[in-house]
């Protein structure tokens, strides 16, 4: 069954179909609230708060744009107007959860554990960026959005993210170059 069925049911009275769009976009909206706040718990709790107006609102979603696209909004505007109420303490947190017994073989021990540190590496640089730009990465690079659907979450301009994600890349880059170096001295 395809999303826009799964809204269809959802607005004729079945809310247990939307617990697929709960399962299916929870960790990455997350990952976007915690870019934005900074703070896993907040970040959480802007999640539910974003779930809970997307389903009070979705008689006003047009399928001519994808769920995700119009969801990921909801978390960024959320994210932004509790972020602007509330001072958040930043904290690590890793973009997936993944279960690691499941996703490797026992004979697999130094894949995951490379994959393991590339992870951490990646966090580490992603939480030294500012914050936008970090929303901009990840949007682009672990949720495979297009520039013009990030242009729609969060606002801008389809040339602003361009430069800002131009701008993200180097940033990045430079962080990890610098965490290279500081790792061999």
């Amino acid at each position: 069954m395809d999303e826009k069925q799964l809204i269809h049911k959802v607005l004729k009275g079945d809310t247990s179909a939307f617990g697929y769009f709960v399962d299916t976009y929870q960790d990455m909206a997350i990952t976007i609230a915690y870019r934005v706040c900074g703070n896993r718990q907040d970040a959480e709790d802007i999640v539910q708060n974003a779930f809970v107006k997307a389903f009070h609102n979705l008689h006003t979603f047009r399928a001519d744009s994808k769920f995700s696209t119009w969801f990921y909004r909801i978390v960024y505007n959320t994210a932004i107007t509790e972020t602007r109420n509330t001072v958040y303490n930043a904290e690590f947190v890793d973009y997936k959860q993944i279960d690691l017994d499941n996703s490797f073989s026992d004979w697999d021990t130094m894949s995951q554990v490379e994959d393991n540190e590339r992870k951490a590496i990646v966090n580490e640089a992603m939480d030294k960026m500012p914050r936008d730009e970090g929303l901009l990465l990840t949007l682009y690079y672990l949720e495979d959005n297009s520039v013009k659907e990030i242009a729609q979450i969060t606002g801008l301009t389809d040339v602003n993210v361009k430069v800002k994600m131009h701008r993200a890349r180097k940033r990045f880059a430079d962080i990890l170059e610098q965490m290279m170096r500081h790792e061999t001295s």
